[in-house]
């Protein structure tokens, strides 16, 4: 199984292909994703230090420039899937930010 070691919250392992936003969020990572992991808000985004998951898809190209966001090592967590191991420091979390997580991501 993949391990995801998330900055300042350690590291836990994930079933191969979980949603990163899922595996944060069910092990105690809270994670923003105001939109329900629709890719429409980027509040999800993770900054990934080590490990990769391939190229941005179409969706997270289209949301980070509609945001105006440029930064080759941000993903959108709500938008990848967990196939190797990883370290990713999430941008916004409820406690960071002050705001309500948001709709739980499906599967």
């Amino acid at each position: 199984m993949p391990k995801v070691t998330v900055v300042g919250h350690g590291t836990f392992e994930v079933e191969k292909g979980t949603k990163l936003t899922l595996a944060l969020e069910d092990n105690g990572v809270h994670i923003l994703h105001r939109c329900g992991g629709n890719a429409k808000c980027t509040t999800c985004r993770v900054e990934v230090l080590e490990g990769d998951f391939h190229e941005l898809t179409s969706v997270e190209q289209q949301a980070f420039s509609a945001k105006q966001i440029e930064d080759d090592n941000l993903r959108l967590s709500c938008q990848v899937r967990v196939n190797d191991d990883v370290t990713v420091k999430p941008v916004m979390t409820v406690e960071s930010s002050g705001l309500e997580a948001g709709p739980r991501p499906v599967e």
